[in-house]
């Protein structure tokens, strides 16, 4: 056996090493071919049998491979609701504020001590009701010290007269001068003067003494007590003693836009009585009904707009002082519009407009005309017929000819 020196065994292992790599390269190189060639070959055969079967390859389909769906592409299910014909109220929203017909602060009009209040803070009062008391002594003093005058002055008035008789006796019998007839005839009608002078005093003293009773001037509910019993009230002070409001019935004030002042008027000049409808802060509740009292007498010109007054019952007290109201103005009732839901309607650049459903399913773009707009309700004027189907919900993918899908049964208003 020969023997092999160490760089002999080195130079044989370097040319094994070489060649088992080359092998390798070879080997890997080859096998991908074969698969091609044999998948290519599979296909040929395949694609063979098919034209001897008469029938055509499918080709893969965009998004979902061969027999895929793009979803794009598919029918847009949506929800719709007919067009329909109803009178429709012709409206004018504006904002008010619950004005009192009546406001009164209670002042005493004589000063004296707070005896006694007679009222509840809050509670309902009628005109003419007692309130509070003031100390009634003094001007019951003041009473009789009038009245004690006017007895002195009749007795004089009495002693005068019967002077007078006698002077006119004297006189027939020329005893005395017509001089002294005459200044006692001054004297008797000096004192009827005095008399009424006194009966005036005694009037006016009644009349202080009745004005320490303070009653109710008008019928409303009552504020806040601003004076407790005990306090010395001074006459017509700012402050009064509390606030009587009139609350039913009661007013409503708003302002309207003077482009629709002319509708305002012509219905008024006709002689129509026309409703006003009071809603909640989100209009969502409507709270009383009421009737249009009173147009102001100009514009105001910073705001170009006008004041209007409505006139509610209120016998419930539903509304209430200075309290915000979303009003609505009745102006008059349109027959037989073609009327929609407000949110069906769209909005872009070229004006309104809505998506139909056509007898072939698909989504059709018909610009409108658009009119009054009544609870939710809009009148359409033109772009649409009684019985057209209004795409309300699904409007996100729609366009001009899209298919459409209608997922339930139209709607009925």
């Amino acid at each position: 056996m020969p023997k092999f020196t160490k760089p002999t065994f080195l130079i044989v292992a370097g040319v094994l090493s070489i060649a088992a790599g080359a092998w390798w390269y070879q080997q890997s190189q080859s096998e991908p071919q074969a698969g091609v060639a044999g998948k290519a070959q599979n296909g040929a055969a395949a694609k063979a049998g098919g034209a001897q079967a008469g029938q055509r390859p499918q080709a893969a389909r965009p998004g979902g491979g061969a027999g895929g769906v793009n979803p794009w592409n598919a029918p847009v299910p949506v929800r719709v609701i007919a067009a329909q014909t109803s009178d429709l109220k012709v409206q004018i929203k504006a904002i008010g504020t619950v004005t009192p017909l009546q406001t009164v602060l209670v002042q005493s009009r004589v000063s004296g001590p707070l005896q006694q209040v007679f009222f509840t803070e809050g509670e309902k009062v009628q005109a003419g009701q007692l309130l509070a008391q003031i100390d009634p002594a003094p001007y019951q003093v003041k009473l009789a010290q009038a009245q004690g005058t006017q007895e002195q002055n009749v007795a004089q008035l009495q002693n005068a007269e019967a002077d007078l008789a006698l002077y006119q006796k004297l006189k027939q019998q020329n005893s005395i001068s017509a001089q002294q007839y005459n200044a006692q005839q001054a004297l008797v009608n000096q004192l009827k003067g005095t008399l009424k002078s006194n009966q005036a005093q005694i009037d006016a003293a009644q009349l202080e003494l009745g004005y320490t009773q303070i009653t109710a001037p008008i019928s409303g509910r009552l504020g806040l007590r601003k004076v407790d019993a005990g306090n010395l009230v001074q006459a017509n002070s700012a402050e009064g003693l509390v606030t009587i409001t009139q609350s039913s019935p009661i007013a409503v004030q708003f302002t309207i836009p003077e482009t629709q002042l002319q509708a305002v008027r012509a219905a008024v000049q006709a002689g129509k009585e026309l409703t006003v409808e009071a809603w909640d802060r989100a209009e969502q509740q409507k709270i009383s009904d009421g009737l249009l009292t009173t147009l102001d007498n100009q514009i105001d010109l910073a705001t170009g707009t006008l004041k209007l007054k409505a006139q509610f019952a209120n016998q419930n007290e539903e509304l209430f002082p200075n309290q915000f109201v979303n009003v609505r103005l009745n102006v008059a009732v349109q027959q037989g519009a073609v009327t929609i839901p407000q949110d069906a309607v769209q909005y872009g650049s070229q004006g309104t407009y809505v998506y139909t459903v056509d007898d072939k399913n698909k989504a059709q773009l018909k610009m409108l005309k658009l009119g009054a707009v009544d609870n939710g309700l809009i009148a359409v004027e033109e772009g649409l017929k009684a019985g057209d189907l209004v795409i309300l919900e699904g409007l996100d993918r729609l366009r001009p000819g899209r298919d459409v899908e209608v997922v339930q049964a139209p709607a009925q208003g």
